[in-house]
């Protein structure tokens, strides 16, 4: 959500801020009109509120006969004032309506570009690999040495859909434990959270609207699947006045995700990089609202995500993303993308954002400092890990001339000791 008023008096601003997100500009002409439009009526039903209220509180210092004629002014009053009370409301819902599909503009130094084809690499990390044999996909490893069964998968949840079993599984659970186990030594407060979320969890940290076609819903109980735990932990205080002293909050879960992947027909329909089910370990900070402290905590969650792949030995790559490919509440955002063999290129595995107020003031999350003025606090997140894609990565850079999987130091104290599996 954004301030109106600030729209009001800077709307080339935000209108610049749309196009460049490939918004359509003139909602943001469609908001200031409606927001003006309301103004008078809103003046009109405050002034007849006091005018109320003041008849009312003299009511009992009246004689009989001014009582009489002060109850029906007031009688008069309020028929008049639930016509313009409902009118008001009905406006008031038009304009929340179109301003949560209104985007905040991206940051002044956010390249300008049309889509992921035009983000800014800002380095590659790690060396990628040279195989003396044929290498094989992750696909076909999976199959070969039995971690990952896509048949069976697409018979128990249709298409998208996969098993990962044996040492795929004991795998998958020690990247995930080993990036558990990191952000506690770092800090960071681990949440276990609901995956089935109210409508103002999805709405508030902005996947709904915008976005809904992505969500698994169940209309009969208004709830939605998320698809990453950052819906729950940054709406863990929605409608809360939080004490300065708490912020920076850092937060993280490990939760299952469901996106339905709309949109995305005949992509990827192959193998684990886009599926409807995954794993996730997400980091959230809730932070005070200022851009300077914003900066750092956006470094450092990029920073963690960083030293996880690092640790896991992965070649991967860190581009600035352009305002074409960002969403419609961050401000900006870097997406770290690790070398996947079978594709012959860099594939996303982590995106860092940072919303500045955009979520929390949908949330009403809010926190005083130590003057006692309340203030819209930011917020930021980014993955830490996700499974299954980052096993694209696992078994095809750490594949042997054997047909065995190597296992990253890092993980090894999760793997029984093992150095290898296969």
């Amino acid at each position: 959500m954004l301030d109106i008023k600030d729209i009001q008096e800077n709307i080339e601003r935000y209108k610049k801020g749309a196009a460049d997100k490939r918004y359509a500009p003139e909602l943001f002409d469609e908001l200031v009109s409606l927001y003006e439009k309301s103004k008078p009526l809103q003046t009109e039903v405050e002034t007849l509120l006091a005018e109320r209220n003041k008849i009312s509180k003299s009511i009992p210092k009246l004689s009989a006969d001014e009582r009489s004629a002060a109850i029906e002014q007031v009688s008069a009053i309020k028929a008049k004032l639930e016509g313009k009370q409902a009118l008001l409301k009905e406006e008031q819902a038009l304009l929340q309506e179109k301003m949560l599909e209104a985007p905040a503009p991206a940051r002044e130094d956010v390249p300008v570009g049309k889509d992921d084809k035009e983000n800014v690499e800002l380095r590659k990390v790690g060396t990628i690999p040279s195989f003396s044999f044929k290498p094989l996909s992750h696909i076909e490893l999976g199959e070969k040495l039995g971690y990952v069964d896509f048949e069976r998968g697409v018979k128990l949840a249709g298409s998208r859909s996969y098993v990962v079993k044996g040492d795929g599984a004991v795998l998958e659970q020690a990247v995930m434990r080993f990036t558990y186990d990191l952000l506690l030594s770092r800090g960071y407060e681990p949440l276990s959270i609901p995956v089935l979320v109210t409508e103002a969890a999805m709405e508030g940290t902005g996947y709904f609207p915008v976005g809904r076609d992505q969500a698994y819903y169940i209309e009969k109980d208004e709830l939605a699947l998320v698809g990453t735990a950052e819906v729950s932990l940054t709406s863990f205080h929605r409608d809360e006045l939080l004490k300065k002293e708490v912020l920076p909050k850092r937060m993280f879960a490990w939760s299952s995700c469901f996106r339905r992947e709309a949109g995305s027909y005949g992509k990827d329909t192959k193998g684990l990089y886009r599926v409807h089910q995954f794993q996730k370990v997400e980091q959230v900070i809730l932070a005070p609202s200022c851009r300077e402290t914003s900066e750092k905590l956006h470094a450092e969650l990029l920073q963690n995500s960083e030293d996880i792949l690092q640790a896991l030995e992965l070649p991967y790559r860190v581009v600035y993303v352009c305002t074409g490919d960002l969403g419609q509440g961050q401000v900006r955002k870097h997406d770290i993308e690790t070398w996947m063999p079978s594709r012959n290129s860099y594939g996303e595995t982590h995106s860092c954002s940072t919303f500045h107020d955009f979520q929390a003031r949908r949330l009403k999350m809010r926190y005083k400092d130590e003057n006692g003025k309340k203030h819209i606090c930011y917020t930021l997140n980014n993955t830490a890990i996700a499974s299954p894609r980052v096993l694209i990565s696992l078994l095809e850079n750490h594949q042997t001339s054997d047909g065995k999987i190597r296992i990253p130091e890092a993980l090894r104290p999760y793997m029984q000791g093992r150095s290898e599996i296969g």
